[in-house]
């Protein structure tokens, strides 16, 4: 039961961190090109930036978890198990997702008061 339960964890880890961060990576240039004012070069590399944090992040937290793996015995703990734990995940990078855009607002705006500035 303990190998199923991994590998159910580990494939939805791998859909979480590739398709959502795939996703997010593609929808998120519009709005970081739009915050950077056209800057294609600054846009660029923050996107790529955060695409390599989210692998990086997302995938050291479920090793962490993973690490703290309590045995599996019977289904209905295998799916408490895996469940809590994909939540954890979900939530944890929504959160820190939010604390990115933010972060990239704000430097988007400090950008444009350089830009004003500079006139």
């Amino acid at each position: 039961m303990n190998l199923l339960a991994s590998l159910l964890y580990l494939f939805i880890t791998y859909v979480v961190t590739v398709h959502v961060g795939w996703s997010l990576y593609r929808s998120g240039r519009v709005f970081i090109l739009h915050l950077m004012e056209g800057d294609e070069g600054n846009t660029d590399s923050i996107n790529r930036m955060l695409l390599l944090g989210y692998y990086l992040l997302n995938l050291g937290y479920a090793a962490f978890l993973f690490a703290t793996w309590e045995q599996v015995t019977t289904l209905p703990q295998l799916l408490e198990t895996v469940g809590g734990m994909t939540g954890r995940i979900v939530i944890t990078l929504g959160i820190i997702h939010y604390c990115n855009m933010t972060a990239i607002y704000l430097l988007a705006q400090k950008h444009h008061i350089q830009n004003i500035q500079n006139l």
